[in-house]
């Protein structure tokens, strides 16, 4: 069984997620934006067995803790291919905008749409949500959905920095999140979690 621990981390207030498989304690950890002390120890309070480090997206409060991760856990970082030039760059990733520049290692691999994320016995569909960066992406699986910057409670993404794209941004979300069932819920990269029926019927943006 799939289990969640939300850890809303500073200095951007930014969601990073543990999730495990109860049945083994293999787990990924999703946008390790910060405070990389506080999610190492939640990790280790729950005896987690870590096996990616994954980003929905390049910016620099959803990655700044990548290192600190890599370098204790030596696990895979992945993100998608159109994003990993920011992962080093701190004007490309918009953490240098902020007097905090933040670089991660380089990726180990790719997250390909269409692929699955898999530890224990559970897996995450990558699924494609581009629009507030080139390359966003959500993982879906076990009826929730992590959707980074592209989908929040009653609102979306940002698309007027660098390479964001509103029209994208829309359509991506409407053809690949709310076509998922409604009941499935949504974990965003800020802010509190909604469901996918409940921003198909009253998000403003998209109704």
């Amino acid at each position: 069984m799939l289990k969640v621990h939300k850890l809303p981390v500073e200095p951007l207030g930014s969601n990073c997620y543990l999730a495990w498989d109860t049945d083994n304690t293999e787990a990924v950890v999703i946008d390790p934006g910060g405070e990389a002390d506080r999610i190492i120890a939640a990790i280790e309070k729950r005896k987690l067995v870590l096996r990616y480090i994954l980003n929905t997206h390049g910016h620099g409060d959803h990655i700044a803790a990548n290192r600190e991760l890599k370098a204790r856990y030596g696990v895979p970082l992945l993100i998608h291919e159109d994003d990993a030039a920011m992962l080093g760059d701190p004007k490309l990733n918009m953490s240098a905008v902020y007097g905090l520049p933040v670089t991660s290692p380089r990726q180990d691999g790719f997250l390909v749409p269409g692929e699955k994320v898999t530890f224990g016995s559970l897996s995450l569909e990558i699924i494609a949500t581009p629009g507030h960066s080139p390359g966003g992406v959500s993982f879906y699986g076990e009826g929730v959905v992590f959707s980074g910057d592209a989908l929040f409670f009653g609102s979306i993404g940002r698309s007027d920095l660098p390479c964001g794209d509103t029209e994208l941004l829309i359509r991506s979300i409407r053809e690949n999140l709310l076509t998922l069932p409604e009941d499935t819920q949504v974990f965003p990269g800020h802010g509190q979690n909604t469901t996918i029926g409940m921003e198909k019927n009253c998000n403003p943006f998209l109704v």
